[in-house]
């Protein structure tokens, strides 16, 4: 049966959400730049639509695909049916590789706050990214 799942995270920033999402070959829809406020995310299985409350997501990358901001947490949660999932990696990998991309993000945004420079960035045959970072007094 088609349905929506929701997977929490622990992504609040919309704007770095956004970005991470672009590095890693997304195209995201944010409603607020079309001047709505959320997008309906569908069932793509038309037998279960009806069965199926819609969900209205702040960020949507499909469809069937969206961010939600849950109000209690303050972060985003993935709406996704799992059943029509067609992206290019499985949701699990998808999901790490968006929690890498965000959390680079945030790291490079907050050092650039601090007054340092990032100047190397390195990708280990890991997957892990090293920065090195400078500043002068």
């Amino acid at each position: 049966m088609s349905h929506f799942t929701c997977i929490k995270t622990k992504l609040h920033d919309k704007k770095h959400l956004v970005e991470a999402l672009i590095d890693i070959g997304e195209r995201p829809n944010v409603p607020s730049d079309l001047g709505m406020e959320v997008v309906e995310l569908v069932v793509m299985n038309p037998s279960h639509v009806e069965d199926h409350p819609v969900v209205e997501a702040q960020i949507s990358i499909g469809a069937d695909v969206g961010f939600k901001l849950n109000e209690e947490t303050g972060n985003y949660e993935l709406y996704a049916d799992k059943q029509t999932w067609n992206k290019k990696v499985p949701i699990d990998r998808f999901i790490n590789k968006l929690t890498q991309q965000y959390a680079l993000r945030c790291l490079t945004a907050s050092t650039r706050e601090e007054g340092y420079e990032i100047e190397e960035q390195y990708v280990a045959e890991d997957g892990s990214v090293e920065l090195v970072v400078t500043r002068w007094d």
